[in-house]
């Protein structure tokens, strides 16, 4: 681990500030994911800003229009059981509780969570020297290395990694908003814009901009509730990453599908969502068929490699799955 400063910030408008006068730093929560890369190599920063002292980022709280904010320094297991969350949210509850461990859940943020860098064995190892996402133009080592764990989605011969997190899978099923503050002001990201897709430019994870810290995940009214599933398809039962994942929610009327929302984990450098899949589903009755007609338009243009075949239907069988507990037929 490289040697760097460390600055400890007591309000926001000063760490952001901090962040401003320094182009390597990094702002410091839980540290679950940032403190390994900085111990891989694989991250560097000369200056780690330390923001658990912003206690109004740790509160979770109603909003005006029916929705909930999730403070951005509000622990992965705290937010999993709010009660708020438990109740009006169970998706994200359940996705939540599926994540790491317990111990490492009592620590990680649900703003680092969002952070967290896409899964990839040669990123992960610095001593691989083709990773165009640590080092871009150098090549992509897993497009014809291991790649069992990698992208069917959205991919390109840059990159092929994928996003770990499952909390954010959950909050692309339900349309979350990210509020995020810079040197400019506040702003808000849709979740569907937050995370980037690979194309020529792997090393940029998200669409933050430099110094940008975020400060809440806003959720809409929730209309989800009471029909919904987040399935996550592991090689173990605990402490792994999705193969797939698969966040489901519909909303019924008897039997008949008025919307419904359908996001994937563990198969793009960001949670998948297919409008096509949700419109596919939307005004029919809830049955097996109609649930493998909206996962075939799910993983319509699947591109596997020489390992991942097999998510693809993986993938169609895990939507099948989930919708049929959302919708009660399982």
């Amino acid at each position: 681990m490289n040697p760097f400063e460390y600055q400890r910030a007591d309000k926001t408008e000063a760490a952001v500030e901090a962040m401003s006068r320094s182009k390597d730093a990094r702002f410091l929560a839980g540290g679950t994911n940032l403190i390994d890369l900085m111990k891989n190599g694989v991250e560097q920063p000369t200056r780690l800003i330390d923001i658990n002292r912003l206690s109004s980022l740790a509160e979770i709280h109603p909003l005006p229009d029916g929705g909930l904010r999730l403070g951005a320094l509000a622990r992965n297991a705290d937010t999993a059981n709010h009660p708020l969350v438990r109740k009006n949210y169970p998706l994200l509850a359940q996705a939540l509780l599926a994540g790491a461990s317990a111990q490492l859940r009592n620590a990680a943020t649900n703003g680092g969570n969002l952070l967290q860098r896409t899964r990839c064995y040669y990123f992960m190892d610095p001593a691989f020297s083709q990773c165009n996402k640590r080092l871009p133009g150098s090549g992509c080592a897993a497009r014809e290395g291991l790649n069992r764990i990698h992208a069917i989605l959205g991919a390109s011969d840059q990159c092929i990694a994928t996003n770990p997190s499952d909390m954010s899978v959950a909050l692309a099923a339900l349309e979350a908003k990210i509020r995020v503050r810079g040197a400019k002001g506040e702003r808000t990201i849709p979740i569907g814009d937050f995370h980037r897709l690979p194309g020529t430019t792997p090393e940029l994870d998200t669409n933050l901009k430099p110094g940008e810290l975020i400060l809440s995940i806003d959720l809409p009214k929730s209309i989800y509730a009471d029909h919904s599933h987040y399935l996550k398809v592991r090689d173990r039962a605990s402490y792994a990453f999705a193969l797939v994942s698969v966040a489901a929610a519909l909303d019924l009327d008897g039997k008949r599908i008025r919307s419904a929302r359908i996001a994937l984990g563990g198969v793009a450098h960001k949670p998948w969502r297919s409008e096509d899949a949700d419109k596919a589903l939307t005004g029919s009755e809830i049955s097996v068929k109609v649930f493998g007609a909206a996962a075939t338009k799910a993983l319509a243009g699947a591109r596997t490699y020489s390992q991942n075949a097999f998510k693809v239907q993986l993938a169609k069988q895990g939507i099948i799955r989930a919708l049929s507990i959302a919708g009660g037929l399982a």
